[in-house]
């Protein structure tokens, strides 16, 4: 069969890249608006700068003449895979997206998604999460996903209140400190 004609990869799955959070089934894709924000100029930016630019490559490159020895043509053809791999990626994150502003939540005295949540475990140790979107989450940076163990144990919770959460070790408690919430 021409190779025109199928897939590189028939495991190939648009809808989610190698390491993307996936999204339980049936859940909607909550963002904050700084999450949002983050993966439209991300967009923007695969649309308008590096996917031309790789076009031109490409473009270049194919002038060049024999295509199968090439490595630029060869590279420029898999990194604009690569490229629109990412942005149909993206449109379909961002068309199911429902952003969410933590600072207009009508609760604040309970943790619910967009709450930035101080902890203390038995030990005494002290942590700060915000509970956010699966594509914004980043836990070196205190930011962790709504759909985390964590993070689902410490929904609904007040300050004051000891959750349960399972973790690798096994479970553990921990007490609510703080709970604000910020744009």
């Amino acid at each position: 069969m021409n190779k025109a004609f199928v897939k590189e990869n028939d495991s190939e799955d648009d809808d989610e890249l190698d390491g993307a959070p996936r999204l339980p089934a049936g859940t909607r894709n909550y963002m904050t608006k700084r999450g949002y924000a983050t993966l439209k100029g991300e967009l923007d930016h695969l649309l308008k700068k590096e996917r031309p630019d790789m076009v031109q490559v490409v473009a270049w490159a194919a002038s060049n003449g024999d295509r199968s020895e090439n490595g630029d043509y060869l590279y420029g053809k898999r990194r604009l895979r690569e490229i629109d791999r990412r942005i149909r990626f993206l449109i379909k994150r961002l068309e199911s997206a429902v952003v969410v502003d933590p600072a207009e939540q009508q609760n604040p005295e309970q943790v619910f998604f967009g709450a930035t949540v101080t902890v203390s475990d038995p030990d005494g140790a002290e942590a700060t999460y915000q509970i956010v979107g699966v594509d914004e989450a980043n836990a070196s940076q205190g930011r962790i996903s709504w759909i985390s163990p964590l993070a689902t144990a410490l929904l609904k919770a007040r300050e004051g209140d000891t959750v349960k959460v399972a973790s690798p070790g096994g479970p553990r408690e921990i007490d609510v400190l703080e709970i604000r919430y910020e744009p």
